[in-house]
């Protein structure tokens, strides 16, 4: 192999930490600052997609750095469910930061350079996640992205968002301890910590007691930024934080590097049969299905459009894990392209909110009354955002649930379809209110037509398209339909 090669996914986690130094050293130049960022947005996507085709050949690359402690190094392997991760991060980085000028500006936000530096710092660290070839070294990325996230939680310095930063950083520092503890644990038992199809233990190398404590260490570190119930109680709190920065935290980086550490888990550490072997299939799949249905059901209870969209994740996220403990193929596609699709589609959601904010200062579901006529662009996007996440064919999510709800018939679980039927239903029943009021109710404000500025609308405006895209052509641009295929036929 190539040595220029090999280092590809070092660079690719490298290019935007490099950027975040930059950042801070251009503070008095706003040019130059968000300059930096869209080149380092553009560099690590192409990067990113260079990785693309050896994980589709089956040969991936991988770099080794040095070693974290003695024989286990920190190691990067572009496989083809970290590269499925990364592509859409990456992807949808370039987005937020064209979206973060647009909304930071308009606000004549403070902190600016803080909250781009950051930004790219966290980009950085959820690469390194998507990438690590071992435990050890999804847990330091893990960590750093803990770290990066909490100056955009605090980013307004008001004392509820300083709240919201120490209850962030409360639960997320003691599932990282978790996941620590852990690892050490895997290490005296397996004498490895790669990450391999398959899983790395079997069922003689401990008791079941042991390797149930060993499962419920790991699946509590990641579950808490997968916001698995009862571990959900940071997430509603951090959306104080900019819109920009909700969208990072429940699209492109913190919820989606919890639910990819949680598969990690299931489908690379244990194995789904040593899994079954124990019992734990089943109890994930109850905790999975008690998410997204409670999930659903307190999302319709938030009148702050924010944290409709919140609970609305809170929900979503546990159909990605769900997929995977189905183990069958048709479970693992629908749980890839949900860590896709879902992206796509509350990213559009958070966009229009943010968008919704900067334009007329409307936070709540009972404010919206009639604004699909002032902005006609960005509630059609909200709309296909909505509908998606339901589940609606051509759109996205419709792909995606089908071959979870196929999973679940295959792999005789009926009672998991109802489950995912319902939430559909209970997603209509949270969103299609806020889009009937916007179009076809009246308000007593004079309507007149003003958009976001263009940074905020065209972003959103493409990944509305890209969820109309990605719903009749599921493997456009990022073949995300051959690498689930591929991740299907190693583990279903």
């Amino acid at each position: 192999m190539d040595p220029s090669e090999s280092l590809r996914p070092a660079l690719a986690v490298a290019v935007s930490g490099i950027a975040a130094v930059l950042i801070l050293f251009l503070d008095r130049h706003p040019n130059l600052r968000e300059g930096c960022t869209f080149a380092a947005a553009v560099a690590k996507l192409v990067l990113v997609f260079s990785l693309l085709s050896p994980a589709l050949s089956g040969q991936p690359l991988q770099t080794t750095l040095f070693e974290l402690v003695p024989g286990i190094p920190l190691q990067l392997r572009a496989d083809a469910y970290g590269i499925a991760f990364a592509v859409i991060a990456a992807s949808l980085w370039l987005l937020t930061s064209i979206y973060s000028v647009g909304y930071m500006r308009g606000l004549r936000e403070h902190g600016q350079t803080r909250y781009f530096a950051s930004f790219a710092l966290a980009l950085s660290a959820t690469i390194g996640v998507a990438l690590a070839a071992n435990l050890l070294t999804l847990y330091v990325f893990y960590e750093v992205l803990t770290l990066a996230t909490y100056p955009l939680v605090v980013h307004k310095e008001t004392d509820e968002a300083l709240e919201a930063g120490r209850k962030y950083l409360s639960y997320t520092l003691a599932a990282d301890a978790a996941i620590l503890a852990g690892c050490v644990a895997l290490y005296v038992l397996a004498g490895t910590l790669d990450l391999r199809p398959g899983g790395i233990l079997r069922a003689g190398e401990a008791s079941p007691a042991v390797l149930w404590l060993l499962f419920c260490l790991l699946i509590a570190g990641f579950g808490v930024k997968a916001a698995m119930m009862p571990l959900h109680g940071w997430l509603p709190t951090a959306m104080i934080a900019p819109t920009p920065v909700s969208a990072l935290l429940h699209a492109v980086a913190v919820v989606k590097s919890g639910v990819f550490g949680c598969v990690r888990v299931v489908g690379f550490v244990f194995g789904t049969s040593l899994l079954r072997q124990l019992g734990a299939t089943e109890a994930l799949m109850y905790v999975a299905a008690i998410t997204i249905l409670g999930g659903s059901v307190l999302a319709l209870a938030q009148d702050n459009l924010k944290r409709r969209l919140a609970y609305s994740t809170v929900s979503q996220l546990s159909y990605i894990v769900l997929g995977a403990v189905l183990a069958t193929p048709a479970g693992w596609i629908g749980s890839v392209l949900h860590l896709a699709n879902h992206a796509v589609l509350k990213i559009t959601l958070f966009f229009c909110a943010g968008a919704i904010y900067v334009a007329t200062g409307k936070e709540r579901v009972d404010e919206l009354a009639g604004i699909g006529r002032r902005m006609p662009l960005t509630m059609t996007a909200f709309a296909i955002g909505a509908l998606g996440l339901a589940g609606v064919p051509p759109l996205n999510g419709f792909v995606s649930k089908w071959y979870l709800c196929l999973g679940s018939i295959d792999a005789g679980r009926m009672g998991m379809a109802v489950v995912l039927v319902l939430s559909g239903l209970l997603d209509i029943a949270y969103f299609l209110p806020i889009v009937y009021a916007a179009f076809f109710s009246t308000s007593a404000e004079a309507v007149e037509m003003a958009e976001a500025p263009l940074p905020m609308l065209v972003p959103l405006l493409v990944t509305a398209a890209l969820s109309v895209l990605l719903g009749v052509w599921p493997n456009a641009g990022a073949s995300l339909w051959d690498l689930a295929h591929r991740i299907a036929g190693a583990e279903g």
